[in-house]
């Protein structure tokens, strides 16, 4: 029996937190999933480590330099080898503000040379604004992202049109956790392993089917407790927090 090709990941993890994030611990549950059905290579880029110098704007790679970036000496080159040897690519981050964090922000802007260039034309809804220089063909985009609310219908609204405008609505996967908050209570470590499965399962559909289905989607954005539930957590978690940051005062003004 000829082996099972091994599939090529790249997890892009902008959380300042890294490897600690609630957002890396649901990655690596639906990294877990595909692990188990295909043989993998995986590597795990955390953004805050890398050079990334701020896009300039000029716009020489839609023009004289056809794709190659004029900034010199940072890591933007490397990444882009990596993005493009990639069977699937990860973008693992918190949600900041209703978007990404800043240093995921730069990353995307510096991305910008692997857009096809604007030449006037008119967007067309579903489809990439730009297109992607060398295409999407036989590559998976797949987005994860926790936030702190309750829930994710509308609070991802803006991320998602921009990556609607980027990729194409079709042409990737956002998988999102609600709740996030919630995973700083170690107490509850037991009770959200137990619900993390289905992002197991979901890197399994993903491994064995080569796509993840719209009603994997919406039940991914299920949290892990009622909203009434949760909104006792989050009293229970500022209450703390404030006790905390008084004593650390208290303290301070004792010295």
């Amino acid at each position: 029996m000829e082996k099972e090709r091994e599939l090529k990941i790249l997890v892009i993890n902008g959380s300042p937190q890294k490897e600690r994030s609630s957002t890396s611990r649901v990655t690596k549950k639906f990294l877990q999933g595909i692990e188990e059905i295909r043989p993998c290579q995986i590597e795990w880029l955390d953004i805050d480590d890398c050079k990334i110098l701020p896009c300039k704007g000029c716009l020489s790679c839609w023009g004289r330099t056809e794709g190659e970036c004029v900034i010199k000496g940072d890591d933007i080159p490397s990444i882009k080898e990596k993005v493009s040897a990639a069977d699937i690519v990860i973008e693992s981050f918190p949600l900041y503000i209703f978007g990404m964090p800043g240093t995921m922000k730069v990353f995307t802007d510096r991305m910008v040379s692997m857009l096809c260039t604007y030449e006037g034309q008119a967007p067309v809804v579903g489809k990439p604004f730009h297109g992607i220089r060398g295409g999407l063909t036989g590559k998976k985009f797949i987005i994860i992202s926790t936030c702190g609310y309750s829930q994710a219908d509308l609070i991802y609204d803006s991320l998602l049109s921009q990556f609607d405008m980027i990729c194409g609505r079709e042409n990737y996967y956002p998988l999102f956790c609600p709740q996030g908050r919630s995973f700083a209570n170690e107490q509850l470590f037991e009770r959200l392993e137990e619900f993390l499965e289905k992002f197991v399962e979901a890197g399994r559909e993903l491994a064995r089917t080569e796509k993840i289905s719209e009603e994997t989607i919406a039940k991914l954005r299920e949290g892990p407790f009622s909203q009434r539930h949760y909104k006792l957590l989050m009293d229970l978690f500022w209450k703390t927090e404030r006790a905390a940051g008084k004593k650390n005062h208290d303290s301070e003004a004792e010295k």
